[in-house]
């Protein structure tokens, strides 16, 4: 049997050595080195290339987003950032990493736990992220284009409007979200005056800073939707997030937040978003899917695509994992399949000022 193998770096000793003792008490890992230090964690993937790192932000020498930044450059391996949730400052280095290329994050073992929840958690996501083919930080692939031959759909759909004005633009994505959203909204022209509701799958623990990272990074005013505001009218842009663990709905020109079961395993889902957007807005809505694992956010997709919207889904090219913006694809779900780097300008096509 092929074991996984795991570089495991951490400058605290106590927590390298718990990782250590769980990875090393399983048949199917095998930890090939530790490191203290980025540094360290540099040097040792570039010399024994494991198939999957662990890595904590918050170290000496050189910080884990540093490492994170010259690993998904020079030698593109898995990476799940092992970190506390606790620290604001740690969060926003979380949140950058996972924008340079960090495929997950897990919270770090407190050390009081009473069952084995935490060595299992870390264990299936290792064998998840291991399985992922990587890419160089996803900006150095942007120039690169490969046409997508996706399944075409099983029925004719509704051809691209072209006249109904739009309203808002509703945006999915999941593993490489946080970067690729980060992209589109520093592209999109200062003018652009629709509203942004959006849905990033990011585990509660490291959620709570997500809005104010992504505001102190986007030329527009981002914040967690309220529950039972008011739609916001085009005009200006705001960005409107789906909050840790709450289901995001348009509804009766309100926005709604729902604890309703998950869908996908996915709470906020994707596809609870895309579908109340088709339901209310149909044609007056743009959607997006953007990179991720598993399927959340393709039947909603195909969903706003059949109530006449417009729909874009991220290419194969430009996504960190392309899971969900391929379920799409089968189901002949996206009027368009767009590398990262032409979202934003198809966005700005949409713009009532552009019109």
């Amino acid at each position: 049997m092929n074991r996984l193998r795991v570089l495991v770096a951490d400058d605290s000793v106590t927590v390298r050595k718990r990782i250590v003792d769980v990875l090393s008490a399983l048949p199917d890992f095998e930890v090939v080195s530790e490191a203290a230090d980025g540094r360290e964690a540099i040097e040792a993937c570039a010399r024994l290339r494991p198939d999957v790192v662990t890595l904590d932000m918050m170290m000496p020498v050189m910080t884990g987003l540093a490492a994170t930044e010259y690993i998904m450059a020079y030698c593109p391996t898995p990476i799940l950032v092992v970190s506390a949730s606790t620290n604001r400052g740690e969060l926003f280095k979380t949140y950058e990493a996972l924008a340079a290329g960090a495929l997950d994050v897990l919270e770090k073992p407190l050390g009081d736990e009473t069952d084995a929840a935490w060595e299992q958690k870390l264990a299936s996501t290792l064998r998840l992220l291991s399985r992922i083919k990587v890419i160089t930080h996803p900006r150095g692939r942007l120039a690169t284009f490969r046409e997508n031959t996706g399944a075409r759909p099983v029925a004719p759909l509704p051809p691209v409007p072209a006249l109904t004005p739009c309203r808002l633009v509703a945006i999915g994505a999941s593993t490489g979200g946080p970067g690729a959203v980060v992209d589109i909204l520093r592209n999109l022209p200062a003018g652009f005056s629709l509203p942004l509701l959006v849905v990033i799958h990011i585990s509660s623990a490291f959620g709570a800073g997500f809005a104010d990272w992504l505001n102190g990074l986007s030329p527009f005013p981002v914040a967690f939707a309220r529950h039972g505001e008011r739609l916001p009218a085009p005009g200006s842009c705001r960005v409107i997030l789906a909050p840790p663990d709450e289901h995001l709905v348009v509804r009766e020109d309100r926005i709604w937040l729902t604890r309703d079961a998950e869908r996908h395993s996915c709470r906020p889902s994707v596809d609870v978003l895309f579908e109340s957007v088709a339901r209310e807005l149909g044609p007056q809505a743009a959607a997006c899917l953007l990179t991720g694992m598993g399927r959340d956010g393709a039947e909603g997709l195909l969903a706003i695509r059949l109530a006449g919207g417009i729909t874009f889904a991220q290419d194969e090219s430009s996504s960190v994992v392309f899971g969900m913006p391929r379920e799409a694809i089968r189901l002949g779900a996206a009027s368009q399949v767009l590398r990262l780097d032409q979202i934003a300008p198809a966005l700005a096509a949409l713009n009532p000022v552009s019109r």
